[in-house]
């Protein structure tokens, strides 16, 4: 069945990593733990997700990268740019709208 709705699912993962980094950069790893963690462990990325993600979402200039040496190991940190904040925008908007129709399906009388 998860075929059948992976077009709902489609920018899930983007819209959940834009708004963890609308509040302050984070690595990788960091973003699939604190997905994991707020989710209550319903959503669990691999980092086989995260990082083609991070890596698609720089690349289209949602996204900047820098690295910073965290004791004696090279992380790369991601923060949010004004594209990505508008990217984030869009699609929380989607999200919501999506969100709301099928909440109508389950509420029907």
């Amino acid at each position: 069945m998860a075929n059948d709705v992976s077009g709902f699912m489609a920018g899930v993962p983007e819209l959940m990593i834009l708004r963890l980094l609308r509040d302050h950069e984070m690595y990788g790893y960091e973003i699939v733990q604190t997905i994991a963690a707020r989710t209550l462990q319903v959503i669990m990325p691999g980092e086989g997700v995260v990082y083609p993600v991070l890596h698609a979402l720089e690349k289209e200039g949602a996204l900047k990268s820098r690295r910073k040496a965290v004791n004696g190991r090279s992380r790369v940190y991601y923060a949010l740019t004004a594209r990505g904040a508008k990217k984030l925008a869009a699609l929380a908007d989607h999200w919501t709208s999506l969100n709301n129709a099928v909440q109508m399906v389950l509420h029907a009388v």
